[in-house]
């Protein structure tokens, strides 16, 4: 049985396990308030995604879904999920930066945006300023 539902403390490991598994950083974890939901198939987490609040804005952070489960869908029902999740929190945009899934964010409804154009508290996060390299796209998407 698949099951999406919010992270509690206890999933943390697991989590950490995941995002290192695809090269996401996980450094800021401890410190950063991150809201996660999993995907937990047969009592194992084989998807992720994060959010992070700042105010009216929110970073989308942290998608990964383990090998066996890519191309089931696993991926676009986090991001789905997510975005419903940041709207009843009152987010209004979210935004996201990344090294190898552009094509997968803009498929659904994302686009291109300057990574200076990013909300100032969210570029003051550890994601924008040590994080992700320069290299990596930013993106939006109003909800």
């Amino acid at each position: 049985m698949t099951l999406l539902r919010a992270a509690t403390d206890h999933d943390l490991p697991g989590i950490v396990v995941l995002l290192q598994q695809d090269a996401l950083p996980t450094e800021d974890l401890a410190d950063a308030e991150v809201f996660f939901l999993v995907e937990e198939h047969e009592a194992a987490i084989t998807g992720v995604i994060g959010l992070q609040r700042f105010g009216p804005a929110g970073l989308l952070r942290s998608l990964a879904v383990v090998a066996a489960r890519r191309g089931q869908g696993t991926g676009r029902r986090l991001v789905a999920q997510l975005e419903d999740h940041a709207r009843s929190q009152g987010v209004t945009e979210l935004v996201l930066l990344t090294q190898t899934a552009q094509t997968f964010f803009e498929g659904n409804g994302y686009t291109l945006i300057r990574r200076d154009a990013a909300p100032a508290a969210m570029q003051q996060a550890a994601e924008f300023r040590t994080l992700c390299p320069a290299s990596a796209v930013c993106m939006a998407k109003l909800l």
